[in-house]
């Protein structure tokens, strides 16, 4: 089957780790290429053509200031990405919690824990079978 193009939906873009990198540096404020670039360690032309992806599936905005393109996150184009992966929290969260309390159980046993094992001893033998 092939491969949906990067640029068809928001999914495809965050796919790719360093566009999240990107979405999650420039989450709090609006930004210029080279202080992502800077930032995150990544090459101009890498970084243009991510957040070009990132443009075209509506996951960042850009506005001119001058000679400058600042680029920002679009908080409302990643809510549907947030809505799908809060189902999967909610499994996470149960998954975890059930497996927390395993481990707790299995380092702290209850002092009655279980059934006894009581021995027989050839004289208590009684011909039922237990």
């Amino acid at each position: 089957m092939a491969r949906a193009a990067t640029t068809s939906d928001a999914f495809n873009a965050v796919a790719e780790p360093r566009r999240r990198a990107i979405l999650n540096y420039l989450a709090m404020q609006e930004r210029p290429v080279g202080e992502i670039v800077d930032s995150l360690g990544l090459e101009q032309p890498s970084v243009s053509k991510h957040l070009r992806v990132l443009l075209e599936v509506g996951l960042v905005n850009v506005r001119r200031d001058g000679r400058r393109m600042l680029y920002r996150t679009n908080a409302e184009a990643i809510r549907p990405l947030h809505e799908w992966t809060e189902t999967f929290e909610r499994f996470w969260r149960h998954q975890l919690s059930r497996i927390k309390e395993r481990a707790e159980g299995k380092s702290n046993p209850p002092k009655d824990s279980g059934p006894h094992f009581i021995p027989r001893r050839k004289h208590d033998y009684d011909g039922n079978k237990n």
